[in-house]
């Protein structure tokens, strides 16, 4: 299964001139794998059995980019489409190049987030 990064319109020019934009980011699963990249920004490999749930996000969104605090990380280019995912045990991610960082929830703007819902089998 795969699936974009969502991305606004206003978003493209400040996300693709850093490398950040759609050519180089991605949602996929794979081999029971899910693998979710924002270019340089953030990037993880995350086995299916870690995602413990998985929802359509109802919170407010009021930053956009690749960003995160104490294990809770927010990759997205929208404030729509956003898939919220609990991840249990936590896993490690990659961030700014390559600096690892815990990851417990995961919040990511994709086009199609029923799919990824699906996907992950943890609908909640």
């Amino acid at each position: 299964m795969r699936t974009d990064l969502r991305y606004e319109k206003w978003m493209l020019p400040l996300s693709v001139p850093f490398g950040l934009g759609p050519r180089h980011s991605q949602v996929r699963v794979e081999d029971g794998v899910l693998h979710v990249s924002m270019g340089w920004g953030f990037r993880v490999d995350l086995p299916l059995e870690s995602v413990a749930s998985a929802a359509h996000y109802t919170g407010r969104v009021t930053a956009w980019g690749a960003h995160g605090f104490r294990g809770r990380w927010l990759v997205n280019g929208s404030s729509k489409g956003i898939v919220a995912l609990t991840i249990d045990p936590p896993a490690t991610a990659r961030v700014v190049g390559g600096v690892p960082v815990t990851l417990k929830e995961l919040a990511v703007s994709v086009t199609d987030p029923d799919a990824l819902i699906a996907a992950c089998g943890k609908a909640v």
